[in-house]
């Protein structure tokens, strides 16, 4: 079975930056493509980011779009989330996630989830 954990969350101020953190333990992951979620309370899971397994395609929401970049290191197993420009709507739990392609990603049919991590943005 696949761990994948997150870190790097925690409490920023508007207008911060936070980089996340998801060390796996695919034995895959240099062929999964791998995709950020978050989910604020009271809300439906969303997808963030993903990214194809040789970083050739980065794909974004809309809302995050020009702010976040998701990147990899195949060699560590680790996939990253890079936050600038945070807004207190980015306010949520956000899990990493690796899937067999994009669109399966989009669609959060994945084929393992991390534990998640706290983002709180305060105005």
């Amino acid at each position: 079975q696949v761990q994948a954990v997150e870190s790097g969350g925690g409490l920023v101020q508007a207008g911060g930056s936070l980089r996340l953190t998801c060390a796996t333990s695919s034995r895959t992951f240099s062929f999964d493509d791998m995709g950020w979620f978050r989910q604020a309370p009271g809300k439906e899971r969303e997808f963030v980011a993903a990214i194809t397994p040789d970083s050739s395609g980065t794909y974004y929401s809309d809302s995050v779009k020009g702010r976040f970049i998701i990147s990899r290191v195949n060699a560590k197993k680790t996939l990253y989330l890079q936050m600038n420009s945070l807004k207190p709507e980015d306010t949520a739990v956000y899990y990493c996630a690796g899937g067999k392609t994009i669109r399966d990603l989009q669609n959060k049919d994945v084929l393992y989830w991390g534990q998640g991590t706290q983002v709180t943005v305060s105005s």
